[in-house]
């Protein structure tokens, strides 16, 4: 699991009690992947539901390397895809 800049500001800058719940999500979610994460549609990228959160990220399924691009509330978060 590797996190981008972005998204160690993102997480740094919510509640902690917010942060530690997208925190253990994602270490549950990294075991398996293709479970929890669900392809954005038109995008190479994947979403991490965390309550009114989303974690972006690309993924890597044959090594299941997660990268952590970004985490928003859900309604920007789609907004700031590259």
């Amino acid at each position: 699991m590797v996190w981008t800049d972005q998204a160690l500001r993102d997480v740094s800058s919510l509640d902690t009690p917010v942060a530690r719940r997208i925190v253990r999500k994602l270490e549950r979610a990294a075991v398996e992947p293709r479970r929890f994460f669900e392809r954005l549609a038109g995008a190479g990228d994947y979403k991490l539901r965390i309550g009114d959160h989303r974690l972006i990220a690309a993924l890597d399924h044959e090594s299941r390397a997660i990268l952590v691009e970004h985490i928003d509330h859900r309604s920007p978060a789609y907004d700031r895809r590259r």
